[in-house]
């Protein structure tokens, strides 16, 4: 997908029979833990050259310190446990509470955080922008047959910032959120979202339909718990693979049932750039003189 996209959300790819969920009283239930794994090699970094995009001295606060801003998806510990992937039993039809808290997503220093948000369809999420610069929202469901505009709308920059705000002085003030609500189509889960001004600011989410879910954490760990007894299919999915993994699991009264889940690395160029000295592509084609200082982040690929 080449076009525009925007940066903290989600967007549903994965086919599944939707079935209403009944909230029982669970008993003697199970749970589901383990790790979430990426298996040797780094994948190589999305690479946005700053000159081409509005604010590249602001944005540029994190940045290579040559002129590019990285997207780096992939969050990897040094026991290769893979962060920010959602763990979700795709066919649990009743159980606990399902007790849904719209999310909240921020623009801060030109990235949407969290990387990977749970949303809901039908129901509202938040976007709120913290930086003294304009973004911009386009949201998008994704499948095979392409993507979908869910909304796309100017993301409200707080009047009180200043513009001329230097590295020493830096507030982050909040705008008025932009509160949308997501409405997938039928059997969809995967949202993409990204700012219109700066295509390095990119945010997934995806849509769940009962309870049993969690994103990883910093080392790839998951835990599931309180699910009914009986078989189901888990999941596992990463908005930077592309791809998702599952494994059947049958959980008894009780059971603590470890489940582990590893990923391939993904091979090859991700991004229309790569990141190289390309005079074509320097501070100097601006044709002024700019200087774009990683004050916050020196990134490298």
């Amino acid at each position: 997908m080449n076009a525009p996209l925007v940066p903290v959300l989600l967007m549903m790819a994965c086919a599944s029979t939707a079935w209403p969920y009944q909230e029982i009283e669970v008993r003697d239930g199970g749970t589901l833990t383990g790790t979430v794994r990426m298996a040797e090699g780094k994948p190589i970094p999305k690479g946005f050259n700053l000159i081409t995009f509005p604010d590249p001295v602001y944005c540029g606060r994190i940045s290579t310190g040559t002129g590019w801003r990285i997207l780096d998806e992939f969050s990897v510990s040094a026991d290769r446990g893979l962060a920010d992937t959602v763990v979700f039993l795709i066919d649990a039809t009743k159980g606990k509470p399902f007790t849904f808290v719209p999310p909240t997503i921020e623009a801060r220093d030109c990235r949407f955080l969290p990387f990977v948000s749970i949303v809901k369809d039908r129901a509202e999420v938040r976007v709120v922008n913290m930086d003294p610069v304009f973004h911009d929202i386009q949201a998008y469901e994704t499948s095979a047959l392409g993507p979908r505009v869910i909304f796309n709308t100017p993301l409200p920059m707080n009047p009180m910032h200043q513009r001329d705000v230097g590295s020493d002085t830096h507030e982050h003030l909040a705008g008025q959120p932009m509160i949308e609500i997501v409405k997938m189509t039928k059997n969809r889960r995967f949202f993409r979202m990204q700012c219109g001004f700066h295509a390095y600011m990119e945010s997934w989410g995806f849509a769940v339909n009962n309870p049993y879910y969690m994103v990883t954490d910093s080392e790839g760990r998951y835990v599931i718990a309180d699910v009914p007894v009986g078989e189901y299919t888990l999941m596992a999915w990463h908005p930077g693979v592309g791809t998702t993994l599952k494994k059947n699991v049958s959980v008894s009264a009780k059971q603590t049932l470890q489940v582990d889940f590893t990923f391939e690395s993904p091979k090859g160029r991700r991004s229309v750039h790569e990141i190289t000295e390309n005079p074509h592509f320097g501070l100097e084609a601006l044709g002024k003189t700019v200087e774009i200082v990683p004050t916050l982040e020196l990134q490298t690929p």
